[in-house]
């Protein structure tokens, strides 16, 4: 795959050129971009696959960049690399698929490019804008910033929701991550896909097993990917829940 690198500063194309360089199957395209204007006429001239694109630049800064190459029909990748983590949401709302904090690891480049290589412009029209900002319903994919720079985790892989003071813990096929959104927002959001079986808790309506009375009289329910766990639902929502597995 072929990878433009805009950045203004000098080290960091450096950098980034010699990260890139090795890594098996990719090549690094010159001349690199010192700022937004070049970005967009190289991009129109080498044809990218990848471009990784530094946020804070002078004159077009990366946001406006990926936000006129969302216009086009057949637009690169886009990862933003950047020393400032403050505008993640920003970023996948021009349909990024990556954000990187410098200094950029060589694990996270690899993983970043990885994703970029999967040949689904689905995953640039929409990946995770949130439904009240786009107004094109909800989200396919939850990001969140976890020690390797920001995750996209695809909504179909997201078992539950559970609150826990100030944060969401998302569990998903692979692990989990934490979120710093309101339970009830994604409710909102999803709430075609995820059911509320306690009040701290919401989980996927496709991946619900069974509900198992406990000898203490409580209420277990068992969901597909938890490897024999349970989660505890609440009397209150207990009737809804039986509603809707008589459902499915």
């Amino acid at each position: 795959m072929n990878v433009l690198i805009v950045d203004d500063e000098p080290l960091a194309r450096e950098r980034l050129s010699r990260l890139v360089g090795d890594l098996e199957g990719y090549r690094v395209l010159e001349p690199a971009a010192s700022n937004g204007e070049e970005a967009l006429t190289l991009i129109d001239s080498l044809k990218p696959d990848v471009v990784l694109l530094d946020i804070r630049m002078p004159g077009l800064d990366g946001l406006q960049v990926a936000a006129r190459l969302c216009e086009r029909e057949a637009p690169p990748a886009v990862i933003f690399c950047t020393a400032h983590d403050e505008f993640a949401l920003e970023a996948f709302q021009v349909s990024a698929v990556g954000y990187l904090v410098k200094p950029v690891r060589s694990e996270s480049l690899a993983e970043a490019l990885k994703k970029a290589e999967r040949p689904n412009r689905v995953q640039l029209a929409a990946l995770t804008r949130p439904a009240a900002v786009s107004g094109s319903g909800p989200r396919s994919h939850i990001s969140a910033r976890t020690r390797k720079g920001i995750e996209l985790i695809p909504l179909d892989q997201v078992i539950f929701f559970i609150a826990d003071h100030k944060y969401v813990t998302l569990r998903h096929e692979h692990g989990e991550v934490l979120l710093d959104e309101p339970l009830k927002a994604l409710e909102d959001e999803f709430g075609d896909r995820f059911v509320r079986i306690h009040r701290n808790a919401l989980v996927a309506r496709e991946r619900i097993e069974r509900l198992q009375r406990t000898p203490l009289g409580h209420f277990q329910l068992y969901l597909k990917g938890m490897n024999g766990e349970a989660l505890t639902v609440s009397r209150r929502h207990v009737a809804g829940v039986r509603k809707l597995m008589n459902n499915l």
